[in-house]
């Protein structure tokens, strides 16, 4: 019974690693080119802990890797046109660049 346990936590252990490294893989160019031609633009600092699109900065891999809310070197796919009229709660918008 305890060996059972064992492998079910080691199973379900090695599935969330690989969910993780499956979520922090760059986007890729069908992905960013689909964006692109649905009228999105990058938009930094709006994303959420985990959430951004990709560009989280040094030791990152890229999407989903951002560490905190609104992180400004993180950006977030939005509709084009709309980045910098985003309000975020610490009284800044959304930047065309990372801040």
């Amino acid at each position: 019974m305890k060996t059972i346990i064992s492998s079910l936590v080691l199973a379900g252990a090695v599935s969330t690693a690989l969910a993780t490294v499956a979520a922090a893989a760059p986007l890729s160019k069908a992905e960013t080119d689909a964006a692109i031609a649905a009228k999105k633009q990058k938009c930094f600092g709006v994303a959420l802990k985990g959430q951004n699109d990709c560009a989280a900065g040094p030791g990152t891999t890229c999407q989903g890797t951002s560490t905190v809310d609104f992180q400004s070197n993180a950006w977030k796919f939005v509709q084009s046109g709309t980045c910098t009229n985003i309000q975020l709660p610490n009284g800044k918008t959304g930047s065309l660049k990372p801040v």
